[in-house]
């Protein structure tokens, strides 16, 4: 891509003087508490693809004594908890959903992606780390200008209607501080309006940490140039100077033997301490990495698994790594925000990479700027013991993850749309039919949507694997069906999937009210409710058992995956732009069933045999 005329501003799409960034966030509804009986028959409805008839009317009988039992009176306690919050749920789902499970972030948690630019301007080349790490570092401190002043936009939804803007908040300065039992999410972020703010990255090279201020005396962000400044210095010391300890391999570790250690760390020398905070309070935090991935599956599996343990700080709530060979990627942790923080500040950057062809247009000079620091630990024969057995315990781990991600050129958002068909739900059913031909069966479904029209609203759960979905994945794998029949079937799975998501915008699944309920259960010492514990609630997903875990990344180029949720299961996260579609998919080594190469090729196929089916004036020549 040469042409730059067609290239958004970034300035008119992200930037704003007339609203400010939080204003409209109190104005919000607040998070309502869906309807019992509607929440119960929508987990019925998904029920009912993945158990026998037998079973189905036996867990018919659980939720009907559920709904008039203990059920009840939870939903009675949860509607009295709404009345006084804005948001329910909120507290809830960073414990529940995140800050209680207790595993390793990475590989298991985390949002990954590698940065566009390297399918334009930026293709990998060696030598380019730092001048490109420089360029991205000034406009993700841009970004987090933009935040701080309140100038970045008020995003809105497809109606039109103003979404929660309160996740950027948590975007830069955020850390999750780990605990034996529960982690804590800490953010130190604030707005001009609100006082000071910390204004340091920390950057990790081979084992060791320095302290870098990313802005001027006017808090304006230090222009490419000066940053790749700073970097070389840093990398010069360390070439020149022995490799530290790695004291960052620790956050590979179990929630439970990191938080063991910090403690102790932070009680061996008070500058460790210091240190620990400076890391905490940093905007992000920056991985010099040596790895050289050879293809966009092997980027994602370095920038979710794969990278140096030693320089690894992943408890950040962004965190951008960089390889040798000039490719860019992002990792970061999911309980703060959803990918859309990512996902905007990586288009911001993107789209400045484009419009400046990939140089520094400004000003070269490089001012006087206060050294790196480096973050020197006390440390003792615990400690790196414990370094040692984290880096190990952490390789084994993302030895684990398998990626392949692959772009698919016949048709994408353009041609679908010319068809009257809404994109994300077309390839909701192309997956859940690469699904059922791979496996003989169906999967229980879990798809993100966004309840950000609410007061700190944040996702629902839409389990797209529908009764529809099924008829329509059976059609395609009926040869005597004809073409007619199958996109009659599609129709309407179609049909209902879009009915499924505009509930679950307004929380009307069923998955989180679920959560309410249970959270209540437990939290007054009540046994766990037998439709908890009833077999078809773990079949159809629950507990996180969901065995393709999706979700729409957007129309834009940006990129990003997570990874299975179930040990035989697969993560599939994609996104399209006018002619193309891009899926990623990752599973586990470890899986007898699961192989991401298999799957990727068999969506590829699907995307054919549906196309064809669909697009009634597609050149696609797929035979069924």
């Amino acid at each position: 891509m040469n042409d730059t005329q067609n290239i958004p501003d970034p300035k008119l799409l992200f930037a704003s003087d007339n609203e400010k960034t939080f204003s409209s966030d109190e104005s919000l509804p607040s998070l309502p508490v869906p309807d019992l009986q509607h929440t119960l028959q929508r987990y019925l409805d998904s029920v009912k693809p993945h158990v026998t008839d037998e079973e189905y009317r036996q867990t018919e009988f659980i939720v009907q004594q559920f709904a008039s039992g203990i059920g009840k009176e939870l939903h009675k306690k949860l509607v009295e908890k709404a009345s006084k919050e804005r948001n329910w749920l909120e507290k809830w789902w960073e414990e529940k959903g995140y800050l209680e499970l207790g595993i390793p972030m990475v590989p298991y948690m985390n949002l990954i992606g590698p940065g566009p630019y390297v399918n334009h301007f930026w293709t990998p080349q060696r030598g380019t780390q730092l001048e490109r790490a420089g360029f991205v570092l000034h406009y993700v401190t841009q970004f987090w200008k933009l935040i701080r002043s309140e100038k970045l936009k008020v995003e809105v939804d497809n109606k039109g209607r103003k979404m929660c803007m309160n996740q950027m908040r948590r975007a830069f300065s955020t850390c999750r501080v780990p605990g034996v039992f529960r982690d804590q999410l800490l953010s130190h972020f604030k707005t001009e309006s609100e006082g000071q703010t910390p204004v340091h990255a920390v950057v990790l090279y081979k084992g060791r940490m320095f302290s870098v201020d990313m802005v001027d005396d006017q808090e304006e962000p230090l222009r490419p140039p000066e940053i790749q400044h700073q970097l070389t210095q840093i990398k010069e010391q360390c070439d020149r100077e022995p490799p530290g300890i790695g004291l960052g391999a620790l956050t590979g570790e179990t929630r439970k033997k990191w938080a063991e250690m910090r403690s102790r760390l932070s009680a061996l020398h008070p500058e460790n301490f210091h240190n620990l905070k400076k890391i905490e309070t940093s905007l992000f935090t920056v991985s010099l990495d040596e790895t050289e991935p050879q293809n966009n599956s092997e980027t994602f599996f370095y920038t979710g698994a794969g990278i140096n343990a030693k320089d690894r700080w992943f408890d950040k709530s962004v965190n951008h790594i960089f390889y040798r060979n000039g490719i860019c990627g992002c990792n970061c942790d999911h309980a703060p925000y959803d990918g859309m923080v990512m996902i905007s500040s990586t288009f911001y950057i993107d789209l400045n990479v484009q419009r400046s062809k990939g140089k520094w247009q400004g000003s070269m000079e490089i001012r006087n700027l206060p050294k790196p620091t480096e973050l020197k630990f006390h440390v003792d024969s615990v400690i790196l013991e414990a370094i040692v057995a984290a880096e190990k315990f952490f390789l084994s781990n993302a030895s684990l993850l398998s990626c392949n991600t692959f772009k698919y050129t016949k048709y994408g958002k353009k041609a679908l749309r010319k068809h009257k068909l809404h994109p994300d739900t077309h390839i909701q059913l192309v997956l859940q039919y690469a699904y059922y031909k791979t496996h003989g069966k169906p999967a229980p479904v879990y798809e993100t949507a966004t309840t950000r029209k609410f007061y700190h609203g944040r996702t629902e759960t839409l389990r797209s694997c529908t009764v529809e979905a099924v008829k329509f994945c059976k059609a395609m794998c009926d040869p005597k069906t004809s073409v007619q029949e199958r996109k009659m079937t599609y129709l309407k799975a179609a049909n209902r999937h879009n009915k499924l998501m505009e509930e679950a915008k307004e929380l009307q699944g069923c998955d989180r009210h679920l959560l309410g309920l249970a959270t209540i259960a437990e939290e007054l010492g009540l046994p766990k409710p037998l439709l908890y514990q009833d077999k078809s609630f773990t079949k159809s997903g629950g507990g996180g058992n969901f065995d393709l875990s999706t979700s729409f990344v957007g129309y834009t180029p940006v990129f990003g995956g997570v990874a299975a949720m179930t040990n035989d299961g697969y993560g599939s996260f994609y996104h399209m732009e006018d002619k193309y579609i891009e899926v990623v998919v990752t599973t586990w080594k470890s899986s007898k069933k699961a192989s991401s190469d298999k799957f990727a090729e068999e969506i590829q196929t699907c995307f054919d045999q549906v196309g064809s089916v669909v697009l009634s004036d597609s050149n696609l020549t797929a035979k069924l």
